[in-house]
């Protein structure tokens, strides 16, 4: 919460510094401005661009036909998002591919992944050919895990090499050092030459999903702009990617449907950024001194956010005239966000939930306040987090597959569970038998709980008949 308070103290005052600098924006920079690559090595230096002849072709020929399938096939759609209260269509639209189960949450609202062909699991496809250009995303998948698997080893070897290398100036330039500090910096030292192990590599590597992202600019009738640096349209605003496990890499492929007027609009002298070819924007998060980069997008490139990356800088899109697509491979945090975990949380709740074997009468196991604040908080998950996530956007996936609707089926009936076990909390708390003490425990936090969900199921009726 101090880190939110914080964040939002930081954004007031550079609003208001944007209101006192008028039109004369922030500077940024692009690969034609003499500094570009001096300030990309200093304070960029965790994104690393590879260009699409880096690629092997045939990856690239099976993405981009991918891409163009799942457009053919209509599955790519808006999302309804909710930022301070209200809803909001995203200009871009989008389709979550990924682990069976998986789901990414963002500005409240939860995707459901269309499952990539993954063994042991039987996923039935609309059409052979969605199943065929979710297998080229899961190979992209493959490859570019690998790729930032290499690109996180050169940077530790690069950081060790460094500090290595500082450690030695500072020992020449200090030769009357204490032992006290000798010591001290032996110990950085040592700490810093362990090579980072295989397991955090891959935690921090193996995508579990990709949000597909497509825009037709031309389509759209208002764009946003870039208000810091002046920098233009702006597909997606500045922002941190949300959800992902802790200094996890994110990898994006982009493809933009060039032609022949755009790629002769790149040889026009242009100040700034060329307008007609996309861009992803970088700065630093809070920072109102270091120039912003602006660095083009075309067929093909690839880009990875590194380490922190993602937490000290913010990014953003600047749309070009083509049409473009995206694939942005992440590791989604799921330790709250897989059908297997919200499946173990309902079993955990119908524990309390037993059955007379003679009159086949439903009972609750215990009255106690902690059992019941768990059994309600988890009834509140399935329904908000869950039932009405998937039933409000995320039924167009069924435009792919199927794959959902027994899983949601499943949570259905647990949740239907759940109703009857917060009926008899409401009947057993009205018998005068109990310990008043423990009574009054079990009322109060019940209660609590029984309003929240009030609460929501007001918001979601309104949301539900504000999209309809």
């Amino acid at each position: 919460m101090k880190r939110r308070a914080g964040e939002r103290e930081k954004e007031l005052k550079k609003k208001k510094l944007l209101e006192e600098l008028g039109e004369n924006r922030l500077p940024y920079l692009t690969p034609a401005d003499a500094d570009f690559h001096q300030l990309w090595k200093t304070k960029y230096s965790k994104l690393i661009f590879r260009k699409s002849d880096m690629v092997p072709e045939e990856l690239h020929q099976m993405v981009q036909e991918s891409f163009l399938t799942l457009r053919e096939h209509n599955c790519f759609f808006q999302d309804l998002v909710r930022i301070k209260g209200k809803d909001f269509l995203t200009p871009v639209s989008r389709i979550l591919i990924g682990n069976p189960g998986c789901t990414y949450k963002y500005l409240n609202t939860r995707l459901f992944t269309v499952p990539w062909p993954t063994e042991g699991y039987n996923i039935k496809y609309c059409n052979p050919q969605i199943h065929d250009a979710c297998k080229a995303l899961m190979r992209l998948n493959d490859y570019l895990h690998i790729e930032a698997v290499k690109a996180l080893q050169a940077q530790n070897l690069f950081e060790t090499k460094e500090i290595k290398d500082t450690t030695v100036i500072d020992r020449e330039q200090s030769f009357a050092t204490s032992l006290t500090e000798q010591g001290s910096v032996s110990k950085v030292q040592s700490g810093v030459c362990v090579p980072e192990d295989d397991r955090s590599l891959k935690n921090r590597t193996s995508y579990n999903l990709t949000l597909l992202n497509y825009m037709d600019p031309l389509q759209m009738l208002y764009l946003k702009q870039e208000p810091y640096f002046g920098m233009g349209n702006m597909a997606v605003s500045w922002h941190h990617d949300e959800n992902l496990v802790e200094r996890s890499v994110v990898a994006v492929y982009s493809y933009s449907c060039e032609d022949s007027a755009i790629e002769e609009s790149n040889e026009q002298e242009l100040k700034g950024r060329d307008p007609a070819v996309w861009h992803v924007g970088l700065k630093v998060a809070w920072d109102i001194e270091t120039p912003g980069l602006a660095i083009p997008l075309h067929q093909g490139d690839i880009y990875l956010m590194l380490d922190d990356l993602n937490m000290t800088h913010q990014h953003c899109v600047l749309a070009g005239l083509s049409p473009r697509f995206s694939s942005t491979h992440r590791v989604a945090d799921s330790s709250r966000g897989t059908l297997e975990y919200i499946l173990g949380q309902c079993e955990l709740a119908l524990q309390n939930l037993q059955t007379d074997s003679d009159s086949m009468a439903l009972s609750l196991k215990s009255l106690e306040a902690a059992v019941v604040k768990q059994v309600e908080e988890i009834h509140n998950e399935v329904e908000f987090e869950w039932l009405r996530q998937f039933w409000f956007q995320g039924k167009r996936y069924l435009t792919c597959t199927d794959w959902w609707l027994k899983p949601m089926a499943k949570l259905e009936e647990f949740w239907r569970k759940m109703e009857i076990m917060t009926s008899l909390v409401l009947s057993e708390v009205r018998k005068e038998q109990q310990i008043e003490e423990q009574r009054n425990e079990t009322i109060s936090c019940f209660l609590l709980l029984l309003k929240e969900r009030q609460k929501l199921r007001k918001e979601w009726t309104a949301r539900s008949l504000g999209s309809s």
